[in-house]
């Protein structure tokens, strides 16, 4: 069968395989039907930060159908219709028995400590996968992890009924956690990214308004009225300290993007304006509530979607996303119906 292998940084390849075996006890066999590819797999090709195997199926946003089911799998059959959870966790540890497991004392990733979904098939532990409508494209079906990440995000900055939040930086996640406030939130909705373009088009989706990340902009487009409420999804520590100084007093500022470098912050500046500094690492119990949101919000999701049609296209695709040149917020590639 294709797949698409990581063997070190930069290089990816495109290869053909063997199929896997039977599945092992507790395991689920999926043919994959779509699969997302995320900022972090292109982390992960440009630095290896997250090589832990060689080669390594890449992918951990997919769906597919289940093909084969290992001894011991409950409430799973032949032909359902599946998620992927992107999480790898033991299941043991203090942090996963108190249901913390996105914060696992072991935690690792599905196409980095296991195969992922940038093949034609692929296997998971069934605790790693969930049932969705039938009914929803596969695209959209493969939208369900960074929906739950983004939702994560949302459920950390719990902003206050009526307030105003910015999303900084208008990527998946940013647009993804801008379209789930448009419909779970009640406050103006502001975006910025340096690409002003995209900023416009994520607004236009979401009902909101595209800025640039300047606080008196900001108070003139609010009349005047305090913002308080941020995420960022850029990971940029320039973007992250702008974000700290656009805020008013007595918020925060949700942190989901992947980071380089270290912010010059001075912590007086979250003490005497008590913005609380949220750190958001996946997901923890969102992932079954994305998934019932997609339904209602595929129409819009089909609006942030690139679609390739084979995996030969993406390392092309992955050189277009580490060069800036995406049209849309996500490509997923369509593997099968």
């Amino acid at each position: 069968m294709k797949a698409v292998r990581l063997h070190d940084a930069l290089d990816l390849r495109v290869e053909e395989i063997e199929r896997p075996g039977p599945p092992p006890a507790g395991s689920v066999t999926i043919d994959v039907r779509a699969a997302g590819i995320c900022g972090s797999d292109l982390h992960n090709f440009r630095t290896g930060q997250w090589i832990s195997r060689r080669p390594s199926t890449a992918g951990h946003e997919f769906c597919g159908r289940i093909s084969a089911i290992g001894d011991g799998v409950e409430g799973l059959v032949v032909g359902d219709l599946v998620a992927a959870d992107s999480r790898f966790y033991c299941g043991e540890c203090d942090a996963c028995r108190s249901g913390r497991t996105n914060v696992c004392e072991h935690l690792g990733f599905v196409g980095e400590v296991c195969d992922g979904g940038f093949a034609e098939q692929t296997q998971l532990p069934a605790r790693l996968v969930r049932k969705h409508d039938p009914s929803l494209d596969p695209t959209i079906a493969a939208m369900a992890e960074p929906l739950a990440v983004a939702l994560h995000a949302i459920r950390r900055l719990n902003p206050r009924s009526g307030e105003a939040v910015i999303l900084i930086g208008c990527g998946t996640i940013g647009g993804l956690c801008g379209l789930l406030l448009s419909r779970l939130h009640n406050g103006k909705l502001l975006f910025a990214d340096v690409n002003l373009d995209r900023a416009e088009m994520v607004a236009g989706i979401c009902g909101g308004s595209a800025i640039p990340l300047d606080k008196s902009k900001a108070r003139v487009l609010l009349n005047d009225v305090r913002l308080r409420y941020a995420i960022d999804a850029t990971g940029s520590t320039k973007a992250i300290e702008q974000g700290i100084e656009i805020l008013d007093g007595g918020g925060a500022i949700a942190l989901v993007g992947i980071s380089h470098g270290k912010i010059e912050l001075d912590p007086n500046i979250l003490v005497e304006r008590e913005i609380a500094l949220i750190g958001c690492h996946a997901f923890e119990t969102e992932l079954a509530d994305a998934i019932a949101l997609l339904p209602d919000l595929q129409s819009s999701l089909l609006e942030f979607i690139d679609t390739l049609t084979s995996l030969d296209d993406v390392p092309e695709a992955y050189r277009q996303l580490n060069e800036g040149r995406a049209s849309r917020l996500k490509t997923i590639i369509r593997i099968a119906d």
